[in-house]
């Protein structure tokens, strides 16, 4: 009984902790329990760790495209990533992949370059990884991961005080699948989903075509080899589902990339 009472204090202080952010394009209000000064710091020791094991890209073109990219990209972001030390590096890999880390630090794969053959369709990219930092996508998964955690064990002690340890070891199977599948999926995938819409409108803020999303989302469909996960067991959005979203999305967009077209050569 002192363990599961010492659990709820333990909640009780962290759900005092926990704040709510408001993603500064979708609108959309979720718990954060980390701040964005601890989130900025740990982006910027995670992308030193990243530059000393990983291969830079020595391509003047292809750092520039990216430098170029990304710094209208930024521009767009504006305040939205309060402390940004924006900084874009290419990494020689034939991986279909790009991210971004708190702070504005920027990862391109050579492969992914390669698939998106203009500036707009990088642009999307680009913009849909930076909308993860400005919506704090990372602190988000942590605080679920704690509250679920929390929660868990609370739910374990119990169990094992009133029905044994080994119907606290059932118990805690099965929690961890209902929460992966009901829960933290679910969620990924619409982080995924939000993320999307960001990079819409920040490649249209920045004046590149928001419509290039859907062009890019074939190709990344096309290249994608091996049998794909069922929706329900994914990370993100099935392609197909995804393309369609974009397609149906981008024109809302389209007067903010024509306001902006050209402006920020």
């Amino acid at each position: 009984m002192k363990r599961i009472l010492a659990l709820g204090a333990l909640a009780a202080v962290l759900l005092t902790a926990v704040g709510c952010y408001t993603n500064p394009v979708t609108g959309r209000q979720y718990a954060v329990m980390t701040s964005s000064g601890s989130e900025l710091q740990l982006g910027v020791q995670a992308f030193s760790e990243i530059k000393a094991k990983q291969s830079l890209s020595n391509d003047s073109t292809a750092n520039a495209r990216v430098r170029r990219v990304g710094q209208r990209i930024a521009r767009a972001v504006g305040a939205q990533l309060p402390g940004a030390q924006w900084e874009f590096v290419v990494f020689e890999s034939p991986e279909l992949n790009a991210f971004a880390l708190p702070g504005g630090k920027v990862g391109v794969y050579t492969g992914l370059l390669k698939l998106a053959s203009t500036d707009d369709e990088l642009a999307v990219v680009m913009g849909h990884e930076i909308g993860h930092a400005v919506a704090r996508h990372g602190g988000k998964r942590m605080t679920e991961a704690a509250l679920i955690g929390l929660a868990g064990a609370a739910g374990a002690m119990a169990v094992d005080k009133n029905y044994g340890s080994q119907n606290r070891d059932l118990f805690m199977v099965a929690y961890g699948g209902i929460s992966t599948l009901g829960v933290v999926l679910p969620h990924s995938r619409g982080d995924e989903s939000e993320a999307d819409i960001m990079g819409l409108q920040y490649a249209a803020q920045a004046g590149y075509d928001p419509g290039a999303a859907v062009v890019f989302w074939k190709k990344m469909v096309a290249a994608s080899k091996g049998p794909q996960l069922p929706k329900w067991l994914s990370t993100h959005p099935p392609g197909a589902q995804r393309i369609e979203d974009l397609r149906a999305a981008a024109p809302a967009y389209r007067p903010l990339y024509e306001a902006n077209r050209g402006r920020q050569q």
